[in-house]
């Protein structure tokens, strides 16, 4: 009897064309992803990897031949770094008291790296390590080998540590305060190891800060690792939730079952098998973030630790998000697919605002702020219209849309940079905020055109009127001679000298090429100001057709997004980074879709695989992947807010969402 998924599909393992070192193979100059190969169930609190080199954010390269452990990680990116790290380590013989003296060799060719398992050969002690994730928690098993004491370690990555023994439990006791970002200064991660084996106290040895030993009384040895951000306690409760009395293989079945119900949501028929295994290395990139940043308590209720006052409070909360990435991509696809999960990170992202005032821009447990902008309001507004979020929560999210478009935070990392600035003049003037100031403008206006859709959801029409208006602003920095988006002083005047290839000062990662465009909410309205449709063709042909070529007097060296757009040959369209996200897809919103089905096509075929140097630039919390999932689909939304999508010829040759023919 042939099986089916819930949405009556055929049961198919989806794992076996899941490539999770997908974009791994970058560097700090030249980004294939910028990924990490991570062991996690979908949204997780956290994920396990493989580290290889303690190079700051860069610690795994699919070429190194060197392990120095396994790392619990929270990594949304290497730009971002990790929080609430630990290392963990097999040693037997001479124990080494560091992660860069203790680091073995490994043959990176033998060892197994699935969404839920992984299993690595550690030469030097001749241990293999495997690991099966749960939500908050993992199994490892390890075979060490004879007539060696085997030792477990854990190892500091960054932050304060402390460490201690529980020998009657059989269990470590681990804290770490490593964090970066604006938040309560009061911030731990907890971590319990509790080993199925005795612990010898003679043999085993700390140092707070530096190091703990467990020797082990066995050669055969399991563990449950669980973290929490609230206690020891909660890290036992999150342990027991997860694992219970469940064996390594039961767990590691249950991960399989899990990871496959997420990949089967979308089933397509494929051109070929490096479709195939690029779609769902790409789908698997989907599912790991937002992570949970929530547990719930042995009374069955969900609680977080807050991160602007160090308490600890009722309901959820996601992090580990940049809203200026996953904005144009990640979430229009969880309108598809995660309608559940999508509603309960909304109700998480807008707890920030209810808590510390601000909604967030780049939460990574506390505010990073990495990028600028608030395109949260986006994510929202597309919730919004499509039906995902109402009611109190909606208001709620309204009233902080509203707060931040309308005041400064005097903060770098919160609310809208510049919002009293542009209230007044209509854009922010370079004279006031120079940095990526015609970027600002751009988003506060598609900004504004969100709050306006969310308040016509709550029928609050007096806003609409106002936020409608508002979302014109593009218009105030078009200059008709150069055809692109400039900077402004607060007299009105445009800065000169004008250089459309100079990336940086007032454009956000790019030059007047990639930027100009941004515009999604109001496409009719940026062509009129080129004189109609066929002139924004004819300008964004040219933009296509220029040479990949720019200055970088605006940041002063060269940054990875422009070795990487002249690596490729797609003129200016800077595939490998957002703003350019959208760029092929306006031929088809300007009435020619065969323009963008070629330059889809083209872009798929030439930027993407499933191989470790799989993406054109930064992978970015599954925005580049989700691009790629909604081309191959031919699906695209344009301008999330509006409930409508671009649609042009698959490139597979069928394909069915949640069982859907489309």
């Amino acid at each position: 009897m042939t099986k089916h998924n819930k949405f009556g599909g055929k049961i198919m393992d989806y794992l076996n064309y899941v490539n999770i070192k997908q974009g791994t193979f970058s560097t700090r100059r030249f980004s294939n992803g910028n990924t990490l190969p991570l062991v996690q169930l979908p949204f997780a609190m956290a994920g396990y990897s493989a580290q290889t080199e303690d190079n700051g954010g860069w610690f795994y390269h699919p070429t190194h031949r060197s392990l120095e452990g396994i790392r619990l990680t929270h990594q949304p990116s290497p730009w971002i770094s990790d929080y609430g790290t630990f290392l963990f380590t097999p040693q037997t013989g001479e124990i080494r008291d560091s992660a860069d003296r203790a680091w073995s060799g490994y043959r990176p060719e033998d060892a197994v790296m699935t969404p839920s398992y992984m299993k690595l050969l550690f030469l030097r002690s001749r241990t293999d390590f495997e690991l099966t994730p749960a939500e908050r928690s993992c199994k490892v098993r390890l075979a060490y080998p004879e007539n060696r004491t085997p030792y477990f370690t854990v190892f500091p990555v960054f932050g304060n540590y402390t460490f201690d023994f529980d020998f009657e439990n059989n269990r470590l006791l681990c804290t770490t305060d490593g964090a970066r970002g604006a938040f309560h200064e009061g911030f731990k991660t907890y971590l319990v190891v509790q080993f199925k084996t005795k612990l010898d106290p003679e043999k085993s040895y700390k140092k707070d800060g530096e190091f703990i030993h467990a020797a082990l009384c066995g050669t055969s040895v399991e563990a449950d690792i669980a973290s929490s951000y609230i206690s020891f306690e909660q890290a036992l409760e999150n342990m027991k939730q997860d694992c219970g009395e469940k064996s390594f293989d039961e767990l590691h079945a249950e991960g399989d079952k899990i990871w496959n119900e997420y990949l089967s949501r979308i089933e397509i028929e494929p051109t070929d098998e490096k479709q195939m295994k690029t779609f769902y290395s790409c789908m698997y990139r989907t599912g790991l973030f937002p992570h949970k940043a929530y547990e719930i308590d042995k009374d069955g209720c969900k609680l977080h630790y807050c991160p602007f006052d160090g308490t600890v409070r009722s309901g959820v909360r996601y992090t580990d998000n940049g809203f200026w990435d996953t904005y144009r991509t990640e979430f229009p696809l969880f309108a598809m697919i995660a309608r559940k999960e999508y509603a309960e990170m909304l109700e998480g992202f807008i707890v920030d605002y209810t808590e510390g005032g601000w909604l967030p821009r780049w939460p990574s447990i506390g505010e990073r702020g990495c990028m600028p902008s608030t395109l949260l309001d986006a994510v929202i507004a597309d919730a919004a219209v499509k039906g995902i979020i109402g009611g109190e929560l909606l208001e709620t999210a309204l009233n902080g849309m509203i707060h931040h478009a309308n005041n400064d935070s005097h903060h770098p990392d919160l609310g809208r940079t510049g919002a009293e600035a542009y209230v007044k003049f209509g854009y922010v003037p370079m004279d006031i905020i120079d940095n990526n100031c015609v970027n600002l403008t751009l988003d506060a206006a598609y900004g504004d055109y969100c709050i306006a859709q969310v308040a016509r959801v709550l029928g609050k029409d007096e806003i609409v009127e106002e936020y409608i208006k508002r979302s014109k602003n593009y218009k105030n920095l078009f200059d008709p001679e150069s055809g692109f988006m400039r900077a402004k002083t607060t007299d009105g005047k445009f800065k000169e000298p004008f250089d459309c290839f100079d990336w940086a000062d007032e454009y956000t990662e790019g030059s007047a090429w990639q930027s100009s465009f941004a515009v999604p909410h109001d496409i009719d309205g940026l062509a009129e100001l080129y004189g109609g449709r066929e002139k924004l063709i004819e300008k964004l042909d040219e933009l296509f057709s220029t040479p990949p070529i720019y200055s970088t007097s605006g940041y002063g060296s060269e940054i990875h997004e422009m070795t990487e757009m002249a690596a490729v040959d797609f003129g200016q369209c800077a595939i490998s980074n957002q703003p350019s996200f959208h760029l092929p897809y306006m031929f088809a919103a300007l009435g020619n879709k065969e323009k963008t089905e070629y330059w889809v096509k083209k872009l798929c075929e030439e930027a993407f695989s499933y191989t470790d140097d799989g993406f054109p630039g930064d992978e970015d919390n599954g925005a580049t992947a989700a691009w790629y999932v909604l081309s191959v689909l031919g699906i695209y939304d344009i301008c999330p807010g509006k409930n409508e999508y671009i649609r042009i010829k698959k490139l597979c040759k069928s394909a069915k969402i949640l069982g859907k023919v489309i």
